[in-house]
């Protein structure tokens, strides 16, 4: 494919995902395919011979989308968000282009800065301590990881990493080892699996904080647990607070911060804030209470890609001391030295500062994309006024749909709504509830997914879709509704 036939290939491609898009409530928005269905679909084994693109492209429609679940369709109900916007969509297509391997300054000097200042504007966007913008005299800032998951971890590994470095300048003859085995990090009974998951790649054991009857931990409840380890001889050294929707992800629950942050800072505890889903919705000012308590912590980190607009990666992570995440990871290979990897940008004669490291050193991977043109393309042709709106749109469909719920009798609402998410259930058996959702799954015109609140099977009606509107909403209802007077019709309770 030379240049010409990329401007006309590439114009095409964009009217084919333009067409996608406008089209997408069209499509079944679950695929009604079995496991290992493509593989019949193509050859064994790569072509010898180069193919026309015409060729390639009829095979989306008859390989690909068949086995695609359709997340950004208005009757996507399923998991959390994930963002889509078409300025997000043409950023991806520059990046691609341009193609850096942004694992230092040098390497793209764009990449970093760029970063590191979109990192800053967020940040000032959810009103964070300056400890955490990087353009400030602070010894913070921020850096975008692929995931949640990975924000968790590397947040993990530092701390670990510091609890070490504490102990071994008191007891410079223990051994490093011992330190290790007697670790011991807290998260949620509610946390995300990915929390449990970083501790088991960290070497380091894991304790579950037992959660109220909302679904949040209160300060007393990790006080509790701390005591108890100690006096077995372990060591406290990490929590990971999933105010993960600074909500929960079955439920969209919130940890008290306020209550727990102050323990963490006495107890030299690293707090590590996981707000995935929710940490979006802090950029509206009414929202932005649910946050409090974030001064306490060492580390927070939500998700763009879920619910701001910005296409998948993008995990946003802030650090209030940045040498302790440097501290972990760094490696200085002499092929990644460059001139300027310890200094400092002074711009417009001001105080403000721009860190250089390479921000390698800041996470699990050596290679990072130049995900930040995302972030600027969004933020430049939304404002923080569409975002605010996007995130509040959602919020009232969702309290929408938590009314419609509450006039039917025959249903309950089985957690608090707080923003975009509904967990709900059929008055009745868990065994009702799984015949339900299977019902709704099966029919494929909604698609949700369900989880496990104090025993009970819940079903999750969470608003994804940028398009979502009233009248999905309605029509979920509607279809939900019809199917459960069928359900109940065949096992009255």
């Amino acid at each position: 494919m030379d240049t010409a036939e990329f401007r006309r290939r590439g114009k095409e491609m964009v009217d084919y995902v333009a067409d996608y898009l406008e089209n997408i409530e069209k499509r079944q928005v679950y695929p009604d395919v079995e496991p290992g269905y493509l593989r019949s679909l193509i050859p064994e084994e790569a072509p010898e011979q180069p193919e026309t693109y015409e060729d390639v492209v009829k095979d989306i429609e008859r390989v690909v989308m068949p086995g695609i679940t359709h997340w950004h369709s208005p009757y996507f109900f399923a998991y959390f968000p994930t963002a889509n916007s078409f300025p997000a969509i043409l950023a991806d297509m520059l990046s691609g282009a341009i193609g850096c391997v942004g694992f230092s300054w040098a390497a793209s000097p764009a990449c970093t800065e760029l970063e590191t200042v979109m990192l800053d504007w967020l940040g000032k966007m959810l009103n964070l301590p300056e400890e955490f913008l990087a353009g400030t005299k602070g010894k913070g800032g921020g850096v975008i990881q692929g995931t949640a998951s990975e924000a968790t971890l590397v947040a993990l590994l530092a701390a670990r990493c510091r609890m070490v470095k504490r102990i071994l300048s008191d007891d410079p003859e223990r051994p490093e080892a011992d330190i290790i085995s007697k670790l011991v990090a807290y998260s949620s009974d509610q946390a995300h699996s990915s929390v449990e998951r970083a501790g088991l790649i960290g070497g380091v054991r894991m304790r579950k904080i037992p959660s109220d009857s909302k679904f949040s931990v209160r300060g007393e409840a990790l006080r509790k647990v701390l005591e108890e380890d100690k006096a077995a001889g372990l060591i406290p050294f990490y929590v990971s607070q999933f105010c993960a929707t600074l909500g929960t992800t079955p439920s969209c629950a919130f940890d008290y911060i306020t209550e727990i942050g102050p323990i963490c800072n006495t107890e030299g505890i690293w707090m590590h804030i996981d707000a995935a889903y929710a940490g979006s919705a802090f950029i509206c000012p009414e929202f932005r209470p649910l946050l409090d308590g974030v001064e306490f912590a060492d580390s927070f980190n939500f998700n763009p890609h879920k619910w701001l607009l910005v296409n998948f990666d993008c995990s946003t992570m802030w650090v209030k001391n940045r040498t302790d995440i440097i501290a972990a990871f760094k490696m200085d290979p002499l092929y990644l030295k460059h001139d300027h990897q310890e200094s400092g940008i002074h711009t417009l004669h001001t105080h403000t500062h721009t860190h250089t490291h390479s921000i390698c050193h800041w996470q699990i991977p050596l290679g990072r994309r130049f995900r930040s043109l995302k972030i600027w393309f969004v933020f430049r042709m939304y404002g923080l006024r569409g975002l605010q709106d996007h995130i509040r749109k959602h919020v009232a469909l969702a309290k929408e749909f938590e009314a419609l719920v509450r006039v039917d009798e025959r249903f309950q609402i089985s957690a608090e709504v707080v923003l975009g998410l509904v967990c709900f259930r059929l008055k009745g058996s868990n065994d009702l509830n799984e015949a339900l959702l299977k019902r709704i799954n099966s029919a494929r015109r909604i698609h949700l997914v369900p989880c496990q609140l104090s025993g009970r099977f819940v079903l999750r009606f969470a608003v994804c879709a940028r398009t979502t509107e009233s009248r999905h909403v309605q029509e979920a209802w509607a279809h939900i509704t019809q199917l459960a007077t069928e359900l109940l019709r065949q096992f009255p309770q």
